[in-house]
């Protein structure tokens, strides 16, 4: 292919993906009542290849909105549920001896799925919590020794309780710095809350979604979105947007959160429909690809107004 060609079939494949990702958006829609926006980072997310945490209060949809999106893609869907006693091996599976065969059978746990929904992650211990790790960074799975990949695509969608701290783990910083981002539903408005009650009279809205993309279209749009054009330009933001929160911050942005930031906003921009990353882009998914990793020292605000601060602060240039 010429050079031509080569553009015009990444500008096309960019637009595919584009087209694919709203219509799960808006798949998503049919079951979780407003909370656009959230739904939208949770598709960037996915695009870019992050991971999401989402924290909350009890009741308000997250499992529903993780299930919603692994039906909307077709994608094979696992739930762990996180508890005190909860062993690593209950997540990546263990090696079982055959009597028969006489050998040992290696029997995949719920962390070989394409999206893979961590239940009240911060409710087991952080031997077990880190049982993800791997999978999330490597997208492999090591047990008693062997090496073995996860699905292709690969999703964690984590959530912990905003409210009922007893009996909890917090999440170490290294393991937060792993999720693309961090996210919230929050209550539902007046008239949110009546069109969720009349939605779940009789079956509940999740039963009946059909998808509408195929786990193959999820792995090409994925493809297509490494691909959008990141600028110099871009990068020396992302860049100063970073190292902001670093001068500012008890514990800044990690060079791994400015690369989250970068392929969220690859995301962003497959999305809105474009082969190449605009800084609007970037500063969409700042807050909920940043905010996380940010620790500010007592008395100094919330980490997400600090880099609301970092955004109106650092120049475009």
């Amino acid at each position: 292919m010429s050079d031509a060609e080569n553009t015009a079939a990444g500008e096309e494949a960019v637009r595919e993906a584009g087209t694919t990702a709203r219509r799960v958006v808006a798949n998503i829609g049919e079951v979780i009542v407003g909370n656009e926006e959230t739904i939208e980072h949770l598709v960037v997310a996915l695009l870019g290849r992050g991971h999401v945490l989402l924290e909350d209060v009890p009741g308000v949809g997250k499992t529903m909105l993780a299930r919603a999106l692994a039906t909307s893609f077709e994608c094979d869907f696992k739930r762990v549920q996180f508890t005190p006693d909860l062993l690593p091996s209950d997540i990546t599976g263990v090696n079982v001896f055959d009597q028969a065969s006489r050998e040992f059978e290696f029997r995949r746990g719920p962390v070989f799925a394409n999206v893979v929904l961590a239940d009240e992650i911060n409710r087991a211990p952080p031997k077990t919590q880190s049982a993800l790790l791997e999978a999330m960074e490597e997208e492999t799975v090591t047990v008693d020794g062997d090496t073995r990949p996860v699905p292709d695509p690969f999703f964690v969608v984590a959530t912990q309780n905003s409210v009922e701290r007893d009996r909890t783990y917090e999440l170490p910083a290294a393991e937060l710095d792993r999720f693309g981002m961090k996210l919230s539903l929050g209550y539902p408005n007046e008239e949110e809350e009546r069109e969720v009650l009349g939605r779940v009279v009789g079956n509940h809205p999740i039963e009946a979604l059909d998808p509408v993309a195929t786990t193959a279209e999820l792995r090409e749009a994925r493809a297509a979105t490494a691909e959008v054009t990141v600028s110099e330009a871009v990068r020396a933001y992302v860049t100063r947007l970073a190292r902001y929160t670093r001068e500012n911050a008890q514990l800044g942005v990690s060079p791994r959160g400015s690369v989250a930031l970068s392929r969220a906003a690859q995301g962003r921009a497959v999305l809105e429909g474009r082969d190449y990353v605009v800084p609007d882009d970037v500063q969409q998914e700042a807050v909920p690809a940043l905010a996380h990793r940010v620790r500010v020292g007592r008395g100094e605000g919330s980490a997400r107004e600090l880099v609301r601060e970092a955004l109106d602060a650092v120049a475009v240039e």
